[in-house]
């Protein structure tokens, strides 16, 4: 399968960049150029990619609105979103999360990582999560407050699902939860699909960010 991706950054240096990067693989192709979050958007209803590298900083309508609004329309809902940003800021991280983001990275990534991250996304197979991410999300948790999320939504989970969303919220990829709870990773899998049926959510940046509102998943040391 080959790759769809849209890039959108309000640099034409940047975006060349990031053209050549992609364009230099087998399985991925670049389907636009987007310089603003509202050229984003009109490119994600034209070509329907399957991942968009989206700036936060953009003229006009930025990065996280762009994200929200293509994440809410049914007819751009599939495609994942990978914010890219020079501003290692803890709102950002949240902000993109909350919108719909499938994966937040610097723009200092090395190139190998950058392709490695869209592929991850495409597929929706794990939450792109490094550390530093993972840091700036709990930092973030601990001084916003929760949104409400429906009790009834985390009452019909069984342990073990509790047990894996929290796992999630961590940052951990399917294979990193199969081996801390002494399961198969297709058993891993599996709760992972229900995990995202019950809570009705759109991907795992999703179950991320009920975890957090929920308050199953609290700000402290990962462990």
């Amino acid at each position: 399968m080959t790759i769809g991706v849209v890039i959108a950054d309000d640099q034409a240096l940047v975006r060349g960049g990031f053209r050549a990067l992609v364009e230099m693989t087998d399985d991925m192709t670049v389907l636009g150029e987007a310089a603003d979050g509202t050229e984003a958007i009109a490119l994600a209803r034209q070509h329907h990619p399957d991942v968009i590298l989206m700036d936060v900083r953009m003229p006009g309508q930025d990065g996280i609105e762009a994200t929200r609004q293509i994440k809410h329309e049914i007819d751009t809902a599939q495609t994942k979103v990978l914010i890219l940003t020079t501003f290692d800021l803890d709102e950002y991280v949240y902000a993109a999360l909350r919108a719909g983001a499938s994966g937040f990275l610097l723009k200092d990534t090395s190139p190998g990582k950058l392709l490695d991250a869209i592929r991850t996304i495409a597929t929706g197979e794990a939450l792109l999560a490094p550390t530093v991410t993972r840091r700036l999300i709990e930092n973030f948790a601990a001084r916003d407050e929760p949104d409400p999320v429906h009790p009834h939504l985390l009452s019909a989970l069984t342990d073990r699902e509790r047990e894996v969303l929290l796992e999630i919220a961590k940052g951990r990829s399917n294979a990193e939860i199969a081996q801390r709870l002494h399961i198969s990773p297709a058993t891993a899998k599996t709760h992972i699909t229900r995990l995202l049926t019950k809570l009705d959510a759109r991907d795992r940046a999703q179950l991320v960010v009920i975890a957090y509102q929920s308050r199953l998943a609290r700000p402290g040391p990962l462990s």
